[in-house]
């Protein structure tokens, strides 16, 4: 099980969006990880995915970005067993945890890979191969001289707009203002995206999203919300 990239020199990345945390993993969720993952992890490697031979089968594919404990992609996974999901995350604890939730009502729709987002969309995912991506609540990184450290820049919205299919959506959400709208600029600007607020700003929060622990806790601490959905055109 690799959990992050491998040879920097071969293909440079100067900056992540990400710090690598040990957190603390409870003995279920390493034994998770040693043994559910043969079941439901993919491996990081730099050849496109044949998502058809992953999941056994041809469904919309929806790829969540950053899932922390997987509550939300848990749940999106047993409500809609006619869509496959495909979950990105770093951090071993929320993968482990993810995959007993899994286990525990017997997920078949659901892989995870332990790595690099940027990495596994560029190298991992094909063109046009995805209905639809979510990225909740991704590392606000709030401080002035770390905004470059934030997934939501030019480079990434390209690419992300470019896994997409024709119609497919892409839906984020952030606790942090400036952020948000950072976002909507950012998307706002790329090409062959299109804001599908009739606003031209934000959408209201799709009912189906389930509120994880994080947004619970930022509602407690008086944070908004801020909701944005864009389609690919």
């Amino acid at each position: 099980m690799s959990i992050v990239s491998p040879a920097e020199s071969e293909h440079p990345r100067s900056i992540r969006s990400f710090v690598t945390r040990s957190g603390r993993i409870t003995e279920a969720q390493q034994r998770a990880l040693s043994e559910l993952w043969p079941k439901y992890g993919i491996e990081f490697t730099r050849q496109p995915l044949d998502l058809d031979a992953v999941f056994g089968r041809r469904a919309p594919r929806v790829v969540e970005i950053g899932f922390g404990n997987g509550e939300n992609l848990a749940a999106l996974a047993t409500a809609h067993p006619e869509r496959d999901y495909l979950g990105i995350e770093v951090h071993r604890p929320g993968v482990g945890r993810l995959m007993l939730a899994a286990e525990a009502v017997g997920l078949t729709n659901l892989r995870i890979v332990c790595h690099d987002a940027v990495e596994v969309l560029t190298d991992q995912i094909g063109p046009a191969s995805l209905d639809e991506v979510l990225i909740l609540f991704p590392d606000p990184w709030h401080k002035k001289r770390h905004h470059k450290r934030r997934l939501i820049q030019p480079p990434f919205a390209s690419l992300l707009a470019s896994r997409l299919k024709p119609g497919g959506l892409l839906r984020l959400a952030t606790d942090w203002e400036p952020y948000a709208i950072q976002m909507l600029e950012v998307l706002g600007a790329c090409e062959g995206l299109r804001n599908l607020s009739p606003t031209g700003t934000f959408v209201e929060r799709p009912a189906e999203r389930v509120t994880t622990r994080f947004e619970k806790r930022g509602t407690r601490l008086g944070h908004g919300v801020w909701d944005l959905a864009f389609q690919r055109t």
